[in-house]
Parts: C-alpha cells; sequence; structure tokens
C-alpha cells in the first residue's frame, strides 16, 4: 500500500509531504550499498518519502535505488518525495547552489522536493566536511544564515527544489529567518531530533502557530555513536512496550504513530528489511486519548545527539530548551 493522500499533510508553500519517511543516516560501520538496498525495500513496502543528505555519503546509492524503482515501474518520479540537506560547509550564498546541484548529480534527478539547512552551525568551506585546527578543535566559518536562505530561496526560484526549509533550528534561529527583512519564503519545516524521551512540546506548539511542519528523526530513540551509551533506551520503556502489547504492535510502531497523531512528520530509520516493513504499518491503527498522554509522559528532555564536539561553535542550537 502506497501512501494515500490522507497520509500527506500540506506546508505553508502549497506542496505536501508524506508523513512517513525513511531515514537513510548509516554510521560508518554500515556499508553504502546498505542505503541502496534499504530505499529499494522501503520504495517497494510503500514508503514515498526518502530523507538523505551530503554528509551521509550515499546519496548516490539512495538515488541508485530511486531510479531503478521509478526504471521497474514501482513508482513514478512525481511519487517520490525526497528531501536533501545543505552541509555547514556549504552556508556562504555563492556555495548553495552548487551543493544543491551536486547533490541532484549524485540522485540523478533534474529537482528534490525539499531541501533544508543541515544545521544553523557553519563550518569553513573547503574538501573536509568537519574541518579542524591543530587543536583538534572544529573551524568555524562567520556566514549570516539569513544570507544562506535567500540563497535557498534562488534555489527554489530556480526550480531545482520545490520546498525549503530548516534542521537543528531552535526557536530563536526560526525567529531569525521569520523576521528577516525582506522574506519570500518561510522554513516549510524544521527537522530536529523528537520521540518520547525528548517530545519538543513546546518546539512543536512554536511551529505549529507558525505553519511550519515539525519533522521528527531518531523517532525511536537512537543507538548512534554520538550518544551516551547508558542513557535508556525508548523502545525498552516499559510504557510504551504495554501501549504496543495492548494494541498488538511494536514499541516502534506505538512510537511512529505517536508522532503521526501529534502532527508530527516522522522518520524511521533501518537497514532490517523485516523492520522497514514493520514500521510502515502505522496507518490502520489508533492510539486513544489515554496512549497519547501516557506517551506524553515519558519525556524526560533527553537528548541522544548533543555533539559536544560543536558546542563552541557560533549558534550551536542544542544549550535552549526550545
Amino acid at each position: 500500500m502506497a501512501l494515500s493522500s490522507s497520509h500527506r499533510v500540506t506546508m505553508n508553500d502549497g506542496n505536501t509531504i508524506p508523513v512517513l519517511g525513511l531515514g537513510t543516516y548509516g554510521p560508518r560501520s554500515v556499508p553504502k550499498s546498505e542505503g541502496e538496498m534499504a530505499t529499494k525495500v522501503a520504495i517497494e513496502a510503500g514508503y514515498r518519502h526518502i530523507d538523505g543528505a551530503f554528509l551521509y555519503e550515499n546519496e548516490k546509492e539512495v538515488g541508485q535505488a530511486i531510479q531503478a524503482k521509478i526504471a521497474d515501474g514501482t513508482v513514478t518520479r512525481e511519487e517520490i518525495f525526497y528531501t536533501g540537506k545543505l552541509w555547514n560547509t556549504y552556508h556562504r550564498p555563492e556555495l548553495v547552489r552548487p551543493a544543491l546541484e551536486e547533490t541532484l548529480k549524485n540522485l540523478q534527478l533534474d529537482y528534490i522536493d525539499l531541501y533544508i539547512i543541515h544545521t544553523p552551525m557553519s563550518f569553513k568551506p573547503g574538501k573536509e566536511k568537519i574541518p579542524m585546527d591543530e587543536n583538534n578543535k572544529v573551524i568555524s566559518d562567520s556566514v549570516d544564515l539569513r544570507d544562506t536562505w535567500e540563497a535557498m530561496e534562488k534555489c527554489k526560484d530556480a526550480g531545482l527544489v520545490k520546498s525549503i526549509g530548516v534542521s537543528n533550528f531552535n526557536r530563536r534561529q526560526l525567529e531569525m529567518i521569520l523576521n528577516k527583512p525582506g522574506l519570500k519564503y518561510k522554513p516549510v519545516c524544521n527537522q530536529v531530533e523528537c520521540h518520547p524521551y525528548l517530545n519538543q512540546s513546546k518546539l512543536l506548539e512554536f511551529c505549529k502557530s507558525n505553519d511550519i511542519v515539525l519533522v521528527a528523526y531518531s523517532a525511536l530513540g537512537s543507538h548512534r555513536e554520538a550518544h551516551d551509551q547508558n542513557s535508556p533506551l525508548v523502545l525498552e520503556d516499559p510504557v510504551l512496550g504495554a501501549i504496543a502489547k495492548k494494541h498488538n504492535r511494536t514499541p516502534a510502531q506505538v512510537a511512529l504513530r505517536y508522532q503521526i497523531q501529534r502532527g508530527v512528520v516522522v522518520l524511521a530509520k533501518s537497514f532490517t528489511e523485516k523492520r522497514i516493513k514493520e514500521n510502515f504499518q502505522v496507518f490502520d491503527f489508533q492510539l486513544t486519548p489515554e496512549d497519547m498522554k501516557a506517551i506524553d509522559g515519558l519525556n524526560k528532555n533527553l537528548r541522544y545527539l548533543i555533539f559536544k564536539q560543536f558546542q563552541d561553535i557560533p549558534n550551536y542550537p542544542f544549550n535552549d530548551e526550545y
């Protein structure tokens, strides 16, 4: 079953985004070919929203999977919604379009559906994705993100991307864009870490009040190398487990359904065929108001992804509560 029109939400520019997407980030230990496999399996299972990024270093493989599924008639290009991300070393306005064009080339696409600023932190341009000085400190760059945003707007006007948004922005940083003199297009979305232990309720309220879609990554918690290995795991929470048992579902399905019912677009990341398919089965059951309230009550403001090595960089977004 492909996503029906009822499984999409309309963004502030009139374009629609599927409420469930496949995340394609994989740690270095995962071969890049796994991204191609996962994308093919996901499209065959019904996913139409694929979330990628230049930083993930697997855009070519993900692009090959999309091309293969278009070629064999599983989907048309118009049915696929692809999100790409502008990395931190490309924030200077003159670098924004070349960065997007490189993503398009990697994907073998003429346009992408959504292009977002990956983080509000600007790094020194160059070949290194994370440029370091002799003291092993990240080298930042001084860029006004409002100028970066203007360059993003030009990419939309040029037809290279249909919608533009941001990621990992806090309320203050969103307001800086929203209050920019001469703003042509508001960000359609803000993609942030969001799960039952970090439900982002204040940021979600702010985004909704400004007609910005909140997109949740790490919606099932995180096993990434970036977090404290002693942190509790979302999917092992007994409350989530009890609700899953009641509905005869997995904790992951409940965590994804929770976001959809709060009006959040949610990304599910897996390289396991069984889980990719399971994670898509979230449209044929409903959590009760009591379930939703119980899951809301799990919030601990626990960030798995805090990127300590970036804490001294201007615009580091994770210090503010929201």
